[in-house]
């Protein structure tokens, strides 16, 4: 028997800045991908992002900035995971970056910061520098262990997949 409660509610905040006058629009959007336990690391039972929501009310999306403009996060999602049905074991947490300005990577934004936390205390955050080159990543991997427990493996990868794609490909095993 295991006293250790794993994860319960985790925040996702994603900032930016804005672009500069005259520039196109910076706009970042957080993606989670949930999978079932009959598939993985295959095709997402269910995604949750600016137009969608999780089926259940486990995963909510709290914000959502087409600009990077306004004061504290741009972007953030709340995830339920110790609420979430046991077939699902496995959700993975992207950002994309929504190319309608034209060819855009987090290297081209300003001030990009992503965070992940339980309660008050950060489990991760990153400012995408090793993925300057990228339009979208990964940025948070949660797994349900045996014990029934959210466990947490931090993972910032990046990706040259279109928005549109993005979403079938996070995520897959990575070498």
């Amino acid at each position: 028997m295991s006293i250790n409660k794993g994860l319960g509610k985790v925040g996702v905040a994603l900032k930016w800045d804005p672009s500069p006058i005259g520039a196109p629009v910076h706009d970042l959007d957080l993606i989670a991908a949930t999978f079932s336990s009959d598939d993985p690391y295959g095709k997402p039972a269910y995604l949750v992002h600016f137009d969608s929501r999780s089926p259940d009310g486990t995963i909510t999306l709290n914000r959502d900035s087409r600009t990077g403009q306004g004061f504290g996060p741009d972007e953030a999602m709340t995830l339920e995971l110790d609420r979430l049905a046991e077939s699902y074991v496995r959700v993975v947490v992207g950002v994309v970056i929504q190319q309608s300005g034209g060819p855009m990577t987090f290297g081209d934004v300003a001030n990009t910061a992503i965070e992940v936390s339980e309660a008050h205390t950060t489990l991760a955050s990153s400012d995408f520098s090793s993925v300057a080159g990228s339009i979208a990543a990964t940025v948070a991997e949660f797994t349900r262990a045996e014990t029934g427990e959210w466990e947490f493996h931090e993972t910032v990868t990046g990706f040259d997949t279109e928005p549109e794609s993005f979403a079938g490909v996070m995520g897959k095993k990575h070498p």
